[in-house]
């Protein structure tokens, strides 16, 4: 494909990503614009807020020669299929977290990319934040020394999780990554990120312990990375209110020298020395209320710009597929531990 002065995207997904995704491509990133939009029942209503196409038929969709790429707003456990079909048709792709439930499905999806010469790219936003890039540099700068230890924590009251499930029944279903792998795929990337290490080792306990008929909605495990590095991760979406303060998006770095405890929407806190220092603190928004606002965003426009930046210099993305699948084979290990009772050592290979 010529490098296209402008990269047109197509939707595929209306609900409150389709949403988020929409709205940063028409207001907040350059050198693309949308170009239609299919899948969910919101689609014509999403299209029409945005005056474009609506496609009642993925198929047409990606049939359009106005569409370069597809942006997946999709269940995850619908995005193998999706993005076989996108890079038949010689379109990029870039897929919501988690990528896909297996690493099976991961490594189908890879291959179908690079057999048509597409891009293949996958939302990872902990890495497009400011807080989490002030936090990088603290490690990258040498501020906390070697890391030793980490804890990642994302817990949510069982309340939250009832009205949640309410509006996405894909959820329930067990062929799907579920609620568990839809949060700790950003945990699982975070911490691959920030340590430039690869995980080997993992064992994991899983539960649901509510009457909801969802697998795995309480994950605990315990997380080896190469050199040593020890790091815990709890997911939960089963707490009791009025939940935990400051645990939406925790992550606690330990290095040789320093730490610093952060919490995406509240703060950076460095502490070395004595005392403990307040970093940095991002500015507010309300989640729900205001899903176009340019904080909220901020995040989503970077995932896209860097998407449509690789499409527009001919370059691989610089999160990639591979990027996507080794968040995955994270969250799988922990599943397969918590299955077997056993540590389960990395790298996993797919099964069929």
């Amino acid at each position: 494909m010529a490098n296209p002065s402008t990269v047109r995207l197509g939707m595929i997904g209306s609900g409150f990503m389709g949403l988020t995704y929409s709205e940063a491509i028409a207001s907040q990133v350059t050198g693309a614009e949308l170009a239609a939009v299919g899948g969910g029942r919101r689609a014509a209503a999403l299209a029409r807020d945005y005056d474009v196409p609506c496609e009642d038929e993925i198929d047409a969709l990606l049939a359009r020669t106005d569409v370069d790429g597809v942006v997946l707003a999709t269940p995850d456990q619908d995005r193998r299929e999706l993005t076989e079909k996108a890079a038949a048709a010689g379109k990029h792709v870039l897929a919501e977290k988690p990528m896909a439930p297996t690493i099976a499905d991961c490594d189908a999806m890879i291959a179908a990319c690079e057999s048509a010469g597409v891009n293949l790219s996958v939302v990872k936003t902990e890495r497009f934040r400011k807080i989490t890039m002030k936090a990088k540099a603290l490690i990258d700068d040498g501020v906390i020394g070697p890391i030793r230890m980490m804890r990642t924590v994302s817990a949510f009251p069982l309340s939250t999780t009832r009205e949640l499930f309410e509006d996405r029944q894909w959820m329930f279903d067990e062929t799907g990554g579920g609620l568990f792998m839809g949060m700790a795929s950003h945990n699982t990337d975070f911490l691959r990120w920030l340590t430039g290490r690869e995980a080997v080792r993992v064992f994991a306990q899983s539960s649901t312990f509510s009457d909801l008929a969802a697998p795995n909605l309480s994950v605990m495990a315990q997380i080896e990375f190469a050199g040593g590095i020890q790091a815990h991760m709890w997911i939960t979406a089963e707490l009791p209110s009025p939940s935990l303060p400051s645990s939406e998006v925790r992550f606690q770095v330990f290095g040789r020298d320093a730490m610093f405890d952060l919490e995406n929407f509240e703060f950076l806190d460095l502490g070395r020395g004595e005392t403990w220092e307040r970093i940095y603190e991002p500015e507010r928004f309300d989640y729900l209320k205001e899903p176009k606002s340019p904080i909220r965003l901020f995040p989503h426009t970077g995932v896209v710009q860097e998407f449509v930046d690789s499409i527009r210099e001919q370059r691989p993305p610089k999160v990639g597929g591979l990027e996507g699948r080794k968040a995955v084979e994270i969250c799988e290990a922990c599943l397969i531990s918590a299955k077997s009772g056993n540590a389960v050592d990395l790298p996993l290979t797919a099964r069929p």
